[in-house]
């Protein structure tokens, strides 16, 4: 297993989170509430927490290359979600 996570100063983590499950319902399994999320992906998984001034994310990936793939594509997409404010997702390896 390869892991990863972020964490990206925002005040608005709660609607993210809410904005990228409900994006990616319909083709992956999603779980969310306000506060937190979980999105499978084809060899991986991505958990989201909000806190007042930060999202919190998590990645693991079944190998090193598909968890690259996939920080990609959660940066790609949240970026696209937060189009009125630059964030700073740098991917760093986890803590475990």
């Amino acid at each position: 297993m390869s892991e990863s996570q972020a964490v990206v100063s925002t005040t608005s983590g709660s609607r993210y989170i809410n904005r990228l499950c409900k994006h990616w319902q319909h083709k992956l399994s999603v779980a969310h509430d306000e506060h937190q999320g979980r999105v499978t992906f084809d060899g991986g998984v991505c958990h989201m927490r909000a806190e007042a001034d930060a999202l919190h994310l998590q990645l693991a990936a079944e190998d090193a290359a598909t968890r690259e793939h996939l920080e990609e594509v959660v940066a790609a997409h949240l970026e696209r979600m937060a189009s009125r404010e630059t964030l700073d997702i740098a991917w760093q390896p986890a803590v475990t």
